[in-house]
């Protein structure tokens, strides 16, 4: 029997349809120096393994790493503001994303982040894009954070939308996680901040480019 239509789309924010790593690893690293005037910058591609978990956490990798002691309240407190400040400094959609949701318009399209919600919103405004979801759902937003399914499930739920008939798609295992614990299609996409993480968390479909999206859901 030919598997339903998949109705709605659920996309991850960073990694998959924004690229904010500069904006983020920029942000953590002015929060460490306010803390610490002597404290070394983290490098890029550090900050890269410490992002997807949300602020908090983020927050405390960098601490942990640049060897600061500091309350981790008061310090995301800091990291917030500063990132606040700078949310589209460099932050850019990937290549095809504008055409990739166009093309996508007749599906129910919505975004499921650990990122915060309000930030997340307002990099969409800022991106022009916020108009093409139906909903978007940060960390703060949800009881529980990915991989964590019930945000997901209760973001299908207010779409109208059984999870048999969704996808998440996302740039690391813990997309995929979620998607499967909630019983959706998983799609993972390669050039994102954590592709090593499928070689262990395997994706129903692999994107090289967010452009082979609409084709690869054609039959489904």
């Amino acid at each position: 029997m030919k598997p339903p239509r998949i109705r709605a789309i659920v996309f991850d924010l960073d990694g998959t349809l924004i690229d904010s790593l500069d904006d983020i690893a920029d942000s953590a690293n002015a929060m460490l120096a306010r803390l610490d005037g002597s404290a070394a910058p983290l490098p890029r591609d550090l900050v890269r393994s410490f992002v997807g978990d949300g602020l908090r956490v983020l927050t405390a990798r960098c601490l942990s790493a640049a060897g600061i002691e500091h309350p981790i309240e008061s310090a995301t407190a800091i990291l917030r503001e500063i990132y606040g400040a700078h949310l589209l400094d460099r932050t850019r959609l990937y290549p095809g994303v504008a055409e990739t949701l166009e093309r996508l318009s007749d599906r129910r399209l919505a975004i499921l982040t650990n990122k915060p919600g309000d930030t997340s919103r307002a990099i969409l405004d800022g991106l022009g894009v916020s108009s093409r979801f139906l909903r978007v759902v940060g960390g703060d937003d949800m009881p529980e954070r990915k991989p964590h399914p019930q945000g997901l499930l209760d973001l299908l739920r207010s779409l109208d939308c059984p999870p048999e008939q969704a996808v998440m798609v996302g740039d690391s295992g813990v997309d995929v996680r979620t998607g499967r614990a909630a019983g959706t299609l998983t799609a993972g996409v390669t050039y994102g901040l954590a592709p090593q993480t499928f070689a262990s968390d395997h994706p129903d479909i692999l994107l090289d480019d967010i452009r082979q999206l609409p084709e690869a859901l054609k039959e489904r």
